[in-house]
């Protein structure tokens, strides 16, 4: 299918329904185009079209419309398409964006395979990536640039969270099982380090391909590794598969821990609280955090019939943050635009106090949560205990530690 007919393209109305005409027709100073030009890339049809997919475009709507639904008078137009979770799509579509739309900034960025090619043509042609969807620690590491910025959490901050946590309790032998792609590496190199920095050892390790629905033979080798926790190195449609197929074999009732590196609301949803009770793994963010994220929350499940997940708010988050820093400076030149981001705490319903490092990540508290029993869960929305907050210092890899040129040079 051609590239083009991949478009879900959304030129947004909202600036004319919801800013008068006459400001409309006065142009904003430094704004090119008179037009604020977004780009949605994410998976809409893979195994992350639950947890980010089409309604991560219904989060970046809901941001356009608090700030007023234009900036200083400009429009604000977002384009959307499915990568297909494939770097040569993704790399398609962006070119195209920046080539013939003339897009400020892409947001999005699911798969880190898809993100590491597109924030390549980002800057090369300075434009901005506001990555929310991938995972990969190297965002922010040996691949940063002074051309993106890591929202949500990377593969750093969730096995630091989960796998010290699980291994400090006493829970020292490890079974990696590995997507095998940029993301699932990077999470198996930081599980990895967080397990043996904390006294544990790695008994044994796989890859399997992505995306998989068949994960009997791995579980089979999990089961007879003698480990004492399974960790699932991967996401979505394969973290829910995993886990289902753990339940069937009855490795959590045997006494074999499995740990969910990266698991999302709707991953546990689909999962059930049968099969996933007891599942210890670190989130970014949880709609039930407080009165202002659940009020929220509903405001988003109003409008899409489900409850957000943590890109959802992150999506939400860093468009909003890019939009003020756009109305601040009265330009969307990128490097102006970065540096205001940077220099602006990010105080909303995603995160308190955050701020944005020169690295380009974002940092903020990250939480470890429990999956609840049946019998804990009040109603169908109501799936975590929060077991601790990780502060955010403690959250991410510390400069000290970086490669980043940005760093380093």
């Amino acid at each position: 299918m051609p590239i083009s007919h991949r478009f879900a393209v959304s030129t947004l109305a909202i600036g004319i329904l919801l800013a008068s005409s006459a400001s409309l027709a006065v142009a904003a100073e430094g704004v090119s185009d008179n037009e604020i030009r977004i780009g949605y890339l994410a998976d809409m049809s893979g195994v992350y079209r639950d947890p980010i997919g089409p309604l991560g475009e219904d989060a970046i709507m809901m941001a356009i419309e608090d700030i007023g639904g234009s900036v200083n008078g400009a429009n604000i137009v977002v384009f959307s398409a499915d990568d297909r979770n494939s770097p040569d799509v993704g790399s398609s579509v962006v070119r195209e964006w920046i080539d013939e739309r003339n897009v400020d900034m892409v947001t999005g960025l699911v798969a880190s395979s898809v993100t590491l090619a597109a924030v390549g043509l980002l800057e090369e042609a300075d434009k901005l990536g506001l990555v929310n969807g991938a995972v990969s620690s190297a965002i922010t590491n040996e691949h940063c640039s002074p051309n993106h910025i890591h929202w949500v959490y990377d593969t750093w901050a969730m096995s630091n969270g989960t796998a010290k946590a699980i291994t400090d309790e006493g829970h020292k032998k490890w079974y990696l099982l590995s997507a095998d792609y940029s993301f699932g590496h990077a999470l198996e190199a930081d599980v990895t380090r967080v397990v043996t920095e904390n006294g544990g050892t790695i008994v044994g390790s796989a890859r399997h391909p992505f995306p998989n629905s068949d994960f009997s033979s791995f579980m089979l080798q999990a089961q007879a590794s003698g480990a004492d926790v399974i960790a699932l190195n991967n996401a979505g449609g394969d973290t829910i598969n995993a886990v289902q197929t753990a339940g069937e074999f009855g490795i959590t009732q045997a006494g074999q821990i499995l740990a969910g590196m990266v698991l999302f609301s709707t991953d546990v949803r689909s999962i059930g609280l049968e099969n996933a009770q007891g599942l210890q793994f670190t989130k970014a963010w949880y709609y039930d955090l407080n009165d202002e994220t659940r009020a929220w929350a509903e405001r988003f499940r109003e409008r899409t019939g489900s409850m957000p997940t943590m890109v959802h708010a992150g999506l939400y988050s860093s468009t909003r943050h890019y939009l003020e820093a756009i109305a601040a400076t009265g330009t969307d030149d990128t490097q102006t635009v970065r540096q205001q981001m940077a220099d602006t705490p990010i105080n909303d319903i995603f995160a308190t106090n955050g701020y944005i490092r020169e690295d380009g990540r974002m940092v903020h508290d990250m939480y470890l949560v429990e999956v609840k029993t049946p019998e804990e869960s009040q109603d169908e929305d109501d799936l975590f205990h929060i077991i601790r907050t990780i502060p955010a210092e403690e959250a991410f890899r510390p400069l000290s530690e970086s490669v980043c040129p940005l760093v380093t040079s």
